[in-house]
């Protein structure tokens, strides 16, 4: 089921996110964990993207077990570092033949190691830009992140404001916060946000 009409239908909405693992054993572990977080009746469980598409296939096989096997609603990853955009096309061909519906579109953050972000060459810069990518190829529902107490590359709020409605304007049907520590900090955002013209749905993270 599409994520945008599960938050649509119901409140509160609950989930988890799961991190690939890189072992026989931890993976084991993670579908055990997620059996048991099964009887809270999730909402849905995502799936995150390692840095440089490090866990790639790792994250559709994951998100696909989790579907399939547990029968959990999944949302796969997908970041645009050190990606093309044909190499992006095709994890999305995956994720789509294996009957995801959701994906999570991310810049991401740079390889372990290097300070800033470089886009690649014949990749996108931006979330936004992946969103508008999927959008004009793709069924998905697509979320994206937010940052109630700001980005850590954006100069002030206004400013991060202004690109977070040009996500929602490319693609992103919800949007899922960043960690942040005072819950008025979130409130004063979600107003902030929709007095600015980003209408989609957003929860905690």
């Amino acid at each position: 089921m599409r994520i945008d009409e599960i938050i649509a239908s119901q409140r509160p909405t609950f989930s988890v996110e799961f991190f690939p693992p890189k072992t026989a054993e931890a993976t084991e572990q993670l579908y055990a964990t997620a059996r048991e977080l099964g009887h809270l009746e999730l909402d849905f469980a995502s799936v995150t993207y390692g840095a440089g598409g490090s866990t790639r296939d790792g994250t559709v096989e994951i998100t696909t077990a989790l579907k399939d096997d547990i029968g959990l609603e999944t949302m796969a990853h997908l970041s645009c570092v050190g990606e093309t955009t044909e190499g992006l096309a095709a994890t999305l061909d995956r994720i789509a033949a294996a009957g995801i519906e959701n994906i999570f579109a991310l810049r991401g953050d740079p390889p372990r190691g290097e300070e800033d972000f470089v886009q690649p060459e014949g990749g996108l810069g931006s979330a936004a830009e992946l969103a508008a990518f999927i959008s004009a190829g793709w069924d998905f529902a697509i979320g994206g992140a937010c940052f109630p107490e700001v980005h850590p590359e954006a100069p002030d709020l206004e400013t991060d404001l202004s690109y977070l409605k040009t996500k929602v304007d490319s693609g992103a049907g919800f949007l899922i916060t960043q960690l942040f520590f005072d819950n008025q900090v979130y409130f004063d955002f979600v107003r902030a946000a929709r007095a600015r013209g980003s209408r989609c749905r957003s929860w905690p993270g």
